[in-house]
């Protein structure tokens, strides 16, 4: 998610229909876990942020990378050649992207790796998404590209055999349990109402007895872990690994090491709000924790590269180059190509808030654009 204003009301609540529809079950059920709420927020087939609108844009709520510059998708497209030469250039394959937004970086990824003698011909283009919505925009956005491509509503849905899986953004949204610190030990955090019937965080009523990370031992009053279930997509990794040649590129924005904080935030309309503000409305996200993403892939028996934030791995590829010949091709837009690179690679900003974690076979050689072990 690109930067966005961080001032709010906290107090602001508004009586959106998801808002009345969890209000109704909290009374009736009782308080909810968060992961529950993000869940309900993100994906409730009737009144879910990504079921129910446009997110992504200068006209949504944010912008992401690829609506940024082409260059970002174009540099994807050229990495996944790579990769797929690395893996014996298999008559078929499936490129496949997770969370594909708009279909924009689908898109620049396609047309610049279709520079790559036999590539496209080999992919089987395959974009997860679940919004109807969504998936129309994707479908006008790639109706140009020439490929023939597939929707599928879920990760788990991918037919094993040569993969290469790409996703910008997507762990982000994958909801998570926070758990607070209290006397006496942790307790799972929940949306609850307050006296008044309003939406709130509480605790819930009994300590929380599954499993904690090593760093929990460190915790004092009122710290809060946050704990992302990533076994939907580490578990499709490994299959889809088990039948062929596998590799995975993840980017998103996030903290390297594991450690205590709230992250949870929403945005709407360019703008950050309290994430009980505007339920179904409003997009809900929590940073990513690297280093728990990094050893799921690895407990499945995946080979995990070292982690590089965007800024390094963009530049690992040439995107200076690449943005070097787009504006001598296009000299009218210049300007805007050179801001668009710089707002990619910020060293205070996407740059070095987004990283890039990527996995594979581990029978296959390092991927493009990360150090060597």
């Amino acid at each position: 998610m690109n930067a966005v204003s961080m001032s709010y009301d906290p107090e602001a609540r508004r009586e959106t229909p998801l808002a009345l529809a969890l209000k109704a079950r909290i009374a009736r059920d009782g308080p909810i876990p968060v992961a529950d709420f993000m869940a309900a927020c993100l994906g409730d087939e009737t009144h879910g942020y990504y079921r129910t609108r446009q997110a992504i844009g200068t006209q949504g709520d944010f912008v992401t990378a690829p609506e940024i510059s082409q260059v970002f998708g174009e540099l994807i497209g050229l990495w996944a050649a790579v990769v797929w030469r690395q893996m014996g250039a298999p008559s078929r394959f499936q490129l496949v992207e997770v969370g594909p937004g708009r279909g924009t970086m689908m898109a620049d990824a396609i047309r610049a790796a279709r520079r790559v003698p036999g590539f496209a011909e080999a992919a089987d283009v395959v974009l997860v998404e679940p919004s109807p919505v969504l998936t129309e925009t994707q479908r006008a956005t790639l109706s140009q590209s020439g490929a023939a491509v597939r929707w599928l509503p879920d990760i788990s849905d991918l037919s094993p055999g040569p993969t290469i899986i790409l996703a910008n953004e997507l762990l982000d949204v994958l909801p998570v349990v926070q758990l607070v610190r209290q006397e006496g030990g942790w307790r799972e955090r929940v949306v609850r109402l307050d006296p008044s019937g309003r939406l709130d965080f509480g605790s819930a009523e009994t300590s929380w007895s599954g499993a904690l990370p090593a760093f929990a031992d460190r915790a004092t009053a009122g710290d809060i872990i946050e704990l992302r279930d990533l076994a939907s997509v580490t578990e499709a990794a490994a299959r889809i690994a088990s039948s062929g040649p596998f590799a995975g590129l993840f980017i998103d924005y996030g903290h390297e090491a594991s450690g205590f904080g709230d992250t949870l935030q929403a945005v709407r309309q360019h703008r950050a709000e309290h994430p009980l503000t505007s339920p179904g409305e409003a997009d809900l996200t929590t940073q990513v924790d690297f280093a728990a993403a990094s050893a799921a892939f690895h407990a499945t028996g995946l080979a995990v590269e070292p982690l590089v934030t965007q800024a390094e791995w963009l530049g690992a590829l040439g995107i200076a180059e690449r943005a070097s010949r787009l504006m001598a091709a296009n000299p009218s837009r210049a300007g805007e190509i050179e801001l668009a690179i710089a707002r990619l690679m910020a060293p205070q900003g996407m740059g070095t808030r987004f990283k890039a974690l990527g996995v594979r076979s581990p029978g296959m050689a390092a991927l493009p654009g990360f150090p060597s072990r």
